[in-house]
C-alpha cells in the first residue's frame, strides 16, 4: 500500500503532498478504501478546495446521531480560502472520531500555511514525487506489473516506456492491458511489441488532439489506423481522458497568471500549457464535463462492459466533438 498503514486504521487526518496526479489520486483512494474496509457504508464527501465554504468542514464532520463513518476529501487544497485554512488546521488538532479527513495539495508555495499548519497539528503526511528519471519510470512499470501478479523483463519494460511515453496514467493503463491480455507469468519484449507497434505512427494523443480540436474526420481516421496497428483501446481512452483533464485544468486556472507562473501553478511544462490554451477555443465547462462523462462510459465498455470497443471509441469521439460549443 502507498500509505503503509493497516487497512483498518487510517489516520484521522492525512495530507497528500505532490503533483504526480496518478500517485496522489491513489494515495487518496487508499485512505478511502481503508475506511470502507472497516465500514463499507461510510459516506465520502469529495470537495474541491476553491469551492469549500467556511463552516462546511465543521458541518460535514459534526457527530452523527447514528455514529456513521465518513470521509471528507479536499482536493486542490492550495485553493482554500484563509478562513477555511484556519478551520481545517483547528480541526486537525482535534479531529472528529467518526470522520477521516484527506487533504490533497500539489506542493509549492501556494497554500503553504495550510501545509505547515496541519503538519504541526499532527496530520499524517504522504509525499508523492514526480518520477523524472528513466530508472524511476522503469521501476514504476515493474511495480505495476508486480501488483498484477506478473513480472516483466528489463528489455520489455524499456520497450514499453519507448512505446507509451512517460505519463504515469498511460503507463499504468498499458501495464493493466498487458497483464490482462498476455498469457503466462512473464511479459517479454515480444508481448509489448504486439500491443504497441504503430504508436510511432499514430498515438492516443494524436487521436485525442484531433478530437478536442473538433476535427472529427481526422480523429476517426487516426483511431482506425491506431486500432489496426495494435494500439490497445484502453490506451486510447486514457489519452482522451488526459487531454480533457488538461482542458479542465488550464480552463479553470486563475486568470491573472501568465507564462511561467501559470505553468508552475498547473504543474505543466509551458509548451503544453500553450498548446492546451489553443485547444480550449470552443470549449466551456459544461462541454468538458459532458465529454469526460462520454470517456468514462467508453472506459467501462473497452474494459469488458461492451461488445465492440472500436464502436464505443467512435461514438466517444463523436460525443467529444459534439460537446464543443464554439464550432
Amino acid at each position: 500500500m502507498l500509505l503503509g498503514m493497516a487497512a483498518s486504521d487510517p489516520a484521522p487526518v492525512t495530507l497528500v503532498i505532490g503533483d504526480e496526479e496518478l500517485l496522489a489520486d491513489r494515495a487518496v483512494g487508499e485512505v478511502i478504501a481503508a475506511v470502507r474496509a472497516a465500514d463499507p457504508a461510510a459516506e465520502v464527501h469529495d470537495l474541491i478546495g476553491g469551492k469549500v465554504e467556511p463552516g462546511e468542514l465543521t458541518r460535514l464532520t459534526s457527530p452523527s446521531l447514528f455514529g456513521d463513518r465518513s470521509v471528507v476529501v479536499i482536493r486542490a487544497a492550495q485553493d482554500l480560502t484563509k478562513d477555511v485554512v484556519t478551520e481545517v488546521v483547528s480541526y486537525t488538532a482535534h479531529p472528529a472520531e467518526e470522520t477521516t479527513l484527506v487533504l490533497a495539495h500539489p506542493g509549492g508555495v501556494k497554500g503553504k500555511a495550510l501545509v505547515d499548519g496541519v503538519k504541526k497539528a499532527g496530520a499524517h503526511v504522504v509525499t508523492v514525487t514526480r518520477l523524472t528519471k528513466p530508472a524511476e519510470r522503469l521501476a514504476f512499470v515493474k511495480a505495476e506489473l508486480k501488483r498484477a501478479g506478473r513480472t516483466v523483463s528489463g528489455d520489455a519494460a524499456s520497450a514499453l516506456l519507448d512505446a507509451v511515453g512517460s505519463d504515469l496514467r498511460e503507463l499504468a493503463a498499458a501495464c493493466s492491458q498487458l497483464a490482462f491480455d498476455t498469457p503466462g507469468k512473464v511479459i517479454d519484449e515480444a508481448a509489448v511489441a504486439r500491443y504497441h507497434r504503430g504508436r510511432a505512427e499514430v498515438s492516443g494523443f494524436t487521436v485525442a488532439d484531433s478530437a478536442v480540436e473538433g476535427r472529427l474526420g481526422d480523429a476517426l481516421e487516426q483511431l482506425r489506423w491506431a486500432l489496426a496497428t495494435g494500439t490497445a483501446p484502453v490506451l486510447l481512452v486514457s489519452a482522451l481522458a488526459r487531454s480533457l483533464r488538461s482542458l479542465a485544468k488550464v480552463g479553470g486556472a486563475p486568470r491573472n497568471l501568465r507564462g511561467g507562473q501559470l505553468a508552475s501553478h498547473l504543474g505543466m511544462p509551458p509548451w503544453q500549457v500553450t498548446r492546451v490554451q489553443g485547444q480550449l477555443r470552443g470549449w466551456g465547462p459544461e462541454g468538458i464535463a459532458r465529454a469526460l462523462q462520454a470517456v468514462a462510459a467508453a472506459d467501462e465498455q473497452v474494459k469488458g462492459g461492451g461488445a465492440d470497443p472500436a464502436y464505443a471509441l467512435e461514438r466517444t469521439l463523436q460525443a467529444i466533438v459534439a460537446s464543443r460549443t464554439g464550432r
